[in-house]
């Protein structure tokens, strides 16, 4: 893998840089455009609609963020992209869309949400989408079935664990996650330092740490990481430490 200090050089925007859903909704366009704008990197979810086609989502079902009853996966691309996201103008993005927007202003870090057992063709089609990208982009996930679906692509890609815990059993999976040749981690801000990740630092393994939400944070993930991914606060201000 080619030098990825790209990744950490900056502050990384949660979903993009939304308002904590109230105007600005998580993983928009709106959101992710005030990102760029601002000059935050961006993180966002990825998940498989039900035509093959990666889209921009958190949660696997609708009723948290569109209102609505059902599973994401039940829907295409297309009908997913008419459904208001918090009653806004805004609605489920694809990956292509985002890619258009951003073409390669600030780096991108992509989750991908699985669903086990139902992931084939998954990671294919975030590397299709993705071929002549011209832009910053790491791809990550909580899932080792797709990690592994990612790394036999063999992508241009750094590839990331995301994780938390704290317990060695828990750090044993990691480690057999790293084991596949992973190249940074993205770790829970509140389960660090811990020995997994010190080791890993150690190694020369990049850490960024979701999800930042205060000043506190930000010097806590600061003091046991390389950056972080925030949300709820303008990162270039000075806040006041919360107690």
């Amino acid at each position: 893998m080619s030098d990825i200090a790209w990744l950490t050089e900056g502050p990384i925007a949660h979903r993009g840089y939304h308002d904590m859903n109230k105007l600005v909704w998580e993983n928009t366009l709106t959101a992710f455009q005030r990102a760029i704008e601002a000059g935050f990197a961006i993180e966002c979810d990825l998940h498989y609609a039900a035509d093959g086609v990666p889209v921009i989502f958190h949660d696997d079902d609708l009723q948290r963020v569109c209102n609505l009853p059902g599973q994401l996966r039940d829907r295409s691309s297309a009908e997913l992209g008419l459904l208001s996201i918090g009653g806004t103008r805004d609605h489920i993005p694809t990956l292509k869309q985002l890619l258009q927007l951003c073409g390669g202003k600030v780096p991108l870090v992509l989750e991908l949400k699985g669903r086990k057992a139902d992931d084939e063709g998954f990671a294919e089609s975030v590397i299709e989408v993705l071929e002549g990208y011209k832009g910053h982009v790491a791809l990550m996930s909580f899932d080792h079935w797709l990690l592994k679906d990612l790394k036999l692509l063999n992508p241009p890609y750094p590839i990331g664990l995301t994780a938390e815990g704290t317990n060695p059993d828990t750090f044993f999976l990691h480690d057999e996650a790293m084991q596949l040749g992973l190249d940074f981690i993205s770790y829970f801000h509140g389960h660090l330092p811990n020995p997994f990740v010190t080791a890993q630092r150690k190694r020369g393994i990049p850490v960024i740490t979701w999800t930042a939400r205060d000043e506190a944070a930000r010097r806590h993930s600061f003091a046991h990481a390389d950056q972080m991914t925030f949300e709820g606060f303008d990162p270039r201000e000075s806040l006041a430490l919360v107690s």
